[in-house]
């Protein structure tokens, strides 16, 4: 009983000295507490990253909602969960034990709540703990990987619209890692849509003016700048006009820009070849320039003979670099090919037109003592065989017209006297080719008159700016050579521009040469683009031509073209029926040809000799100064039209003769009398020269043609009339005339030798004799071109304005071709 009393009393005694001891049941709840705590560990520190940052996405709906939901609470961080050992003096029951339970599951709950979300978002396996405060609307919590530190990011604001038309989302935040136990908040969460972003720009279209439909005549529409296919407008930075006849089309200094319907064809687009492969149009346009190695243009006949038909508008050829072994064989190939082509005409393939025609042959005098011609005062042949032979290319025969040849240059002729508007001067000699026969040489000299004297001038430049016109030898040079003209004239002369491409239309109407400015601009300010519609503008050039013409003055159309004629009214004889019609108007023609590749000298040829005209052909500045400069007068102003000479041989001396050159100008033998047939015109100080080859009627020769017994007709020669070799007569009408005059002289029978003649002489049968060994000619016998180099050099004399040496000098080039 004693014992037991002393230990009640020593227990007692040990509560009130030492530390309450702990409930009997607390080590096993404080263990299920740490084995709670340390699997919600183990389970932080597994968070996988395999969710999708979808999956992130798809909490923004419900979080956006439960946020307005309860929009006062905040969450508060976790705080850790420290369990106090706290005194107590009596004794614990199992209640206590229940609430202690009951705390520490409350805390587990909470702490799961908080813990949760993360667990779905988490992106690095590291524990982390936030408190996320998310701004309205679209913002939401980001984890920040442990090892990154974010700076701040300017972010853009897109609508709602905008992010739920792309699906994708992008997370921007700024913040840091902290240790476990410690909690900051993030400062900025912004949701961006990163999609395919679509920029709408609004565009403004410029201003465009048009011109009402006129029911007029095609011609009075084109006056009025509304010709079908092509518009005449000035354009500025914000307006575009378009001027009527009245104002002229340079009101202002805007661009004048002409373009025909079929500039904007996709028929007039060429061929594109990229190492040796036929490709498109926006292949070629989309190719780097620096990958190019080289590029070739080839036209005419190079492009079809390779490609055929399609390739009728020419082929590109581009070479690029870094070429495969495929392509480099595939290139050499083809650059084969184009060699070849090449060979057979050098430096450019060509379409140009020449008609054909046959050398006048030898006529026997008994048979047909008469030969009529027209005079021709044309010398475009020799400057473009000249620009052949300085090319390097193979001369076309029929290219070669040797009276244009000889009438290029000019001679020592006498002025004309008693009032007649020309002289006649004739020579007689050894032919140089031939040396058994003869060389008749005639010659006219035009009256010279002073240019104060004069008439006024009606002038109309009918320009071709077709898209065949947009090469530097022939747009850019017809204006300068324009230029060369317009420094001739005076204030009292008039000058007028129409132009044509598609269609046709004036730019310009009638001016006085003293505003220079005005005409030039309106030159300048040309374009070239779109097809030939020739026929129109001659009508409409003809029409103004008539609308302002100067009585007793000169009235002219100067065309300026290459003579490629392709819409409406193009072929030969239908601008010749045109022409021969507009002829009745008393406008004179000037034809002026530009260009090479497409040259169509048949149709200019036409238009000249048909249209009371002359023609030139301008390769160069120097032929533009010589024919619009130095002998403005000559080819600008008429002193005789209808010019025609007709010789009657006399067989006692001459057994046969042919007409050099003039193959197209021939008449028959009545026409020389009818005033009704056109014949050639003759300008103030122009020479015109013929030469006649005559076989002598002692003479022997293997080009005599055999002679037709005749049953009906005597063919009886009479010495009546002693020495004379021939007569030679000429009609001739004034410029504004309808009747002809006649006035003759008579050629005698002179047996003088070639080195006693004139140096005119010489230089003259130098030129025919080239002419003829350029047209491989069968009725010569002698064909050395050091033989004909010599001669001109005999006939060279003077020359004062080197015409001469430069046909000496292309003696020499054609040497060298023909090696």
């Amino acid at each position: 009983m004693e014992n037991n009393h002393i230990d009640q009393q020593f227990n007692e005694a040990s509560k009130l000295s030492e530390e309450p001891t702990v409930f009997p049941g607390f080590e096993k709840v404080w263990g299920k507490i740490e084995e709670k705590l340390d699997k919600k560990e183990e389970k932080k520190r597994a968070i996988p990253i395999w969710l999708p940052y979808g999956i992130a996405a798809s909490l923004v709906i419900g979080l956006g909602a439960f946020y307005f939901i309860n929009k006062k609470e905040i969450v508060e961080p976790l705080q850790p969960v420290i369990v106090k050992n706290t005194t107590s003096r009596g004794p614990i029951n199992k209640t206590d034990i229940a609430k202690i339970d009951s705390i520490t599951k409350d805390n587990l709950q909470k702490e799961k709540k908080i813990v949760k979300p993360v667990e779905h978002l988490a992106i690095n396996p590291d524990p982390i703990k936030y408190s996320v405060t998310v701004p309205p609307p679209l913002a939401l919590p980001i984890p920040v990987p442990s090892d990154h530190v974010y700076q701040p990011v300017i972010s853009e604001y897109y609508t709602e619209r905008e992010i739920n038309a792309d699906k994708k989302a992008t997370y921007i935040s700024s913040g840091q890692r902290k240790d476990t136990n410690q909690v900051k908040s993030i400062e900025e969460v912004v949701v961006t849509a990163m999609g395919i972003k679509r920029k709408v720009e609004s565009v403004t279209s410029s201003s465009t003016a048009t011109i009402n439909s006129v029911n007029n005549l095609p011609v009075y529409a084109s006056l009025q700048g509304s010709a079908p296919g092509i518009k005449v407008s000035t354009s500025s930075r914000n307006k575009s006009t378009v001027n009527s006849i009245n104002q002229g089309f340079l009101s202002n200094n805007s661009p004048i820009l002409i373009r025909g319907a079929a500039s904007i064809s996709p028929a007039n687009v060429p061929l594109y070849v990229i190492n040796g492969v036929l490709t498109k149009a926006d292949d070629f346009k989309n190719l780097d320039p620096n990958r190019i190695e080289s590029m070739n243009v080839l036209k005419g006949g190079s492009a079809t003979a390779i490609y055929g038909s399609k390739a009728a508008n020419g082929v590109v050829v581009v070479t690029t670099k870094d070429l495969s072994r495929r392509e480099r064989k595939r290139m050499k190939k083809l650059q084969e090919a184009i060699n070849k082509q090449q060979q057979v005409s050098p430096v450019t393939q060509n379409d140009e037109s020449y008609d054909a025609f046959v050398e006048n042959p030898f006529e026997l005098t008994r048979s047909q003592p008469l030969s009529t011609f027209s005079i021709d005062v044309d010398n475009a042949s020799y400057s473009n065989v000249r620009r052949m032979i300085n090319n390097g290319q193979a001369v076309d025969k029929n290219a070669v017209r040797i009276e244009e040849m000889v009438n290029y240059f000019k001679y020592e002729y006498p002025q004309p006297q008693n009032g007649d508007p020309f002289s006649i001067n004739t020579e007689y000699s050894e032919s140089p080719w031939n040396p058994k026969h003869k060389l008749l040489k005639i010659g006219l000299q035009g009256k010279n008159i002073p240019m104060d004297r004069l008439p006024a001038s009606n002038f109309v430049f009918l320009i071709d700016v077709s898209g065949s016109m947009n090469e530097e030898n022939k747009l850019p040079l017809l204006k300068s050579s324009f230029k060369v003209l317009l420094n001739q004239l005076r204030p009292k002369d008039k000058v007028g521009i129409v132009v044509y491409a598609g269609s046709a239309g004036m730019v310009l109407p009638p001016t006085s040469a003293g505003e220079k400015d005005k005409i030039i601009e309106a030159l300048d300010h040309l374009q070239a683009g779109g097809s030939t519609a020739g026929g129109a503008g001659i009508e409409l050039a003809y029409k103004l031509a008539q609308e302002n013409f100067v009585k007793d003055g000169n009235n002219r159309v100067i065309i300026a073209t290459d003579g490629d004629f392709n819409v409406g009214m193009s072929s030969t004889s239908d601008l010749q029926t045109l022409i021969e019609d507009k002829r009745k108007s008393g406008v004179f023609l000037t034809c002026l040809g530009f260009g090479m590749g497409n040259y169509k000298d048949n149709t200019l040829e036409t238009l000249a000799d048909k249209g009371n005209g002359n023609y030139a052909y301008i390769d160069n500045m120097q032929e533009a100064n010589k024919f619009l400069g130095k002998e403005f007068a000559g080819s600008m102003y008429a002193i005789a039209k209808d010019v025609k000479i007709q010789i009657e041989f006399n067989p006692e001396y001459v057994k046969s003769y042919r007409l050099i050159g003039y193959e197209n100008r021939k008449l028959k033998n009545e026409d020389f009398v009818n005033d009704k047939i056109d014949a050639g015109e003759l300008g103030s100080g122009h020479t015109v020269t013929a030469l006649y080859e005559v076989i002598p009627a002692d003479v022997q020769s293997d080009f005599v043609p055999k002679e037709s017994d005749l049953k009906y007709t005597q063919n009886t020669s009479s010495k009546e009339f002693g020495d004379e070799l021939a007569t030679i007569k000429f009609r001739y009408k004034k410029p504004d005339g309808d009747t002809s005059r006649e006035i003759s002289k008579i050629v005698k029978n002179d047996d003088s030798r070639i080195s006693s003649v004139s140096p005119d002489f010489k230089f003259a049968s130098s030129v025919a004799w080239f002419g003829l060994v350029l047209r491989n000619s069968e009725l010569i016998t002698k064909k050395e071109l050091s033989d004909i180099e010599k001669l001109a050099k005999e006939g060279k004399n003077k020359d004062e304005e080197g015409y001469r040496s430069e046909f000496l000098r292309l003696i020499e080039s054609y040497k060298t071709i023909q090696k």
